[in-house]
């Protein structure tokens, strides 16, 4: 049914009932479509100067947020008479008055209507990244790590908590409560920005990827609990125990029981999935499956990503993890550039201007929480013992980011009146720079020489295979393949190929009968 309200705006101003559906649906696909230029454009300019996507997907989202344009704003906290003022600073509902004709009360519904919908699409963005990762990831090898992982997580916890709350007592005297939760906000590891960042370098399957994303959940359950825990001491100045060991519970048995279960009954899910006939399979049920656990998760107190990683392990576990990951790929493409975006446009860079009074106090606090924050996940990476030859500076680095982990703790804080206006500057802040530095910090410690044959060496230990036995094949094609992208190389033809691999074959072979390189010689010369 055409309406009339999108094409002549003197009949809304006549008409007593406005039906306000079709405005929503159309602000929210201007949003939909704002997000998605910026995340192409700016993602392309990043992979094309050599950083991940992730990275250009953020800028992007400081682009189009109230920051620079305006065009993506969200209501937050926002209500009563200041919500229109706020909903007309933006450019996309300004658009949309200017075209449809809708104006006053109808505006800030419109507003507060896309605001939500684009929230629960970034949310939802974020389950389906954390099921691809799940997918992706070695259920196997993160039982294999589970202590290191249990370890980094831990340290990465305790050293950030007990530094920034310490150091904001005694160097700055602020109040026990406000440190305490700023303090708490530095625990957080946002898993969603290390976890693209790793898949686009490949490195997810390292034993550095394995150890960081199991570090990561381990992290992301211990964050839940601390905040759970600082926001009943700012509602009441007390800890409750038992809500601690609930939670603490809730989350082991969540994780191991769901695994377990899955485990049993996935033989079964296979067989009923070969058997459906209608398109979508074996998607579809998988992502029932996640979207399940994922509000298991939610009502017990836990996040709802956790819910979809537990999934994602689960599915990749069966016959049909080839066919789940390829049908996937393209949703996360549409839905998980909207969780970056979102996380980049509601970053505020006016807190960073020095002449705003309220700022100069908390600039020199966040500098302090910034080098605490890197620091203590820094020294998390130390805690990744029992791997020869692991890269533990890449794996401090991938928990540093805190992403929008750390803005919630920040708009906890906030609503609860906890925080001072300087202290919650100074977290958003925290939370801004080691955003967008750890995908840079991240790219460059895995791209050193070094670094890669460590990994290489970390992974043939783990399997029990000796150095000098493993074959530098594959190693010979990835340097040809990368050398290309730089333009370093000419295509080599196959003949000069298979007589390289032979060749280094051969001097394999000469090392394993000799225990001496056959290349010695030359290579003293």
């Amino acid at each position: 049914m055409l309406n009339l309200s999108l094409f002549a705006p003197d009949l809304v101003a006549t008409a007593e009932p406005v039906n306000l559906e079709p405005l929503i649906l159309v602000s929210v696909l201007l949003a939909v479509v704002v997000i998605h230029l910026a995340s192409r454009l700016m993602g392309e300019i990043s992979v094309r100067m050599g950083f991940p996507s992730v990275l250009g997907e953020l800028i992007g989202g400081v682009l189009v947020g109230s920051s620079v344009l305006g065009l993506l704003i969200f209501q937050g906290g926002t209500s009563g008479e200041e919500l229109l003022p706020l909903a007309e600073s933006s450019q996309l509902i300004q658009f949309l008055e200017r075209t449809t004709g809708v104006s006053g009360e109808a505006v800030a519904e419109v507003f507060s209507a896309q605001s939500e919908i684009i929230n629960i699409l970034s949310e939802l963005g974020v389950i389906i990244l954390l099921f691809e990762i799940g997918l992706e990831s070695d259920l196997g090898e993160l039982i294999r790590v589970g202590p290191q992982a249990a370890v980094v997580a831990l340290i990465g916890v305790v050293v950030p908590f007990v530094g920034g709350t310490l150091g904001l007592i005694y160097l700055f005297d602020i109040p026990s409560i406000p440190a305490i939760f700023a303090g708490a906000a530095l625990t957080a590891t946002s898993i969603g920005i290390t976890a693209r960042v790793l898949a686009e370098m490949r490195q997810l399957s390292s034993p550095e990827g394995q150890v960081i994303i199991g570090a990561a959940v381990l992290d992301d359950v211990l964050g839940i609990i601390i905040l759970a825990v600082v926001a009943g001491l700012a509602r009441t100045g007390e800890v409750v125990i038992s809500d601690i060991a609930w939670i603490a519970f809730s989350a082991v048995a969540f994780l191991v029981g769901s695994i377990v279960v899955g485990r049993l009954l996935s033989p079964y899910l296979v067989s009923l999935i070969d058997n459906l006939k209608t398109r979508g399979n074996p998607l579809i049920p998988g992502l029932i499956i996640a979207f399940v656990l994922s509000y298991v998760a939610q009502v017990i107190q836990l996040e709802a990503i956790l819910g979809a990683f537990a999934a994602g392990l689960i599915l990749g576990e069966t016959q049909k993890r080839g066919e789940f990951e390829e049908q996937v790929r393209p949703l996360s493409d549409l839905f998980t550039p909207i969780f970056f975006v979102c996380v980049g446009a509601k970053t505020n860079l006016a807190v960073l201007d020095p002449r705003i009074p309220a700022n100069q106090e908390g600039l020199i606090i966040a500098a302090f929480l910034i080098v605490v924050a890197m620091l203590g996940k820094l020294a998390a990476g130390l805690g990744a013992f029992g791997k020869p030859g692991i890269n533990k500076l890449a794996i401090g680095v991938g928990m540093i980011p805190r992403g929008e982990v750390g803005l919630v703790f920040a708009g906890v804080g906030a609503a609860s009146g906890v925080l001072s206006d300087s202290l919650g500057v100074s977290i958003i802040v925290m939370v801004i720079v080691t955003t967008f530095v750890a995908p840079l910090w991240l790219r460059g410690v895995f791209s050193r020489p070094e670094d890669s044959q460590d990994s290489e060496q970390a992974s043939s230990a783990a399997e029990g295979i000796p150095e000098d036995d493993a074959d530098p094949a594959p190693d010979l094609l990835l340097t040809e393949q990368l050398a290309l992208q730089e333009g370093d190389a000419e295509m080599p033809s196959l003949a000069d190929l298979q007589q390289e691999v032979v060749t280094q074959d051969a001097a394999a072979f000469g090392r394993s009968a000799k225990g001496t390189s056959v290349l010695e010689p030359a290579e003293e010369g």
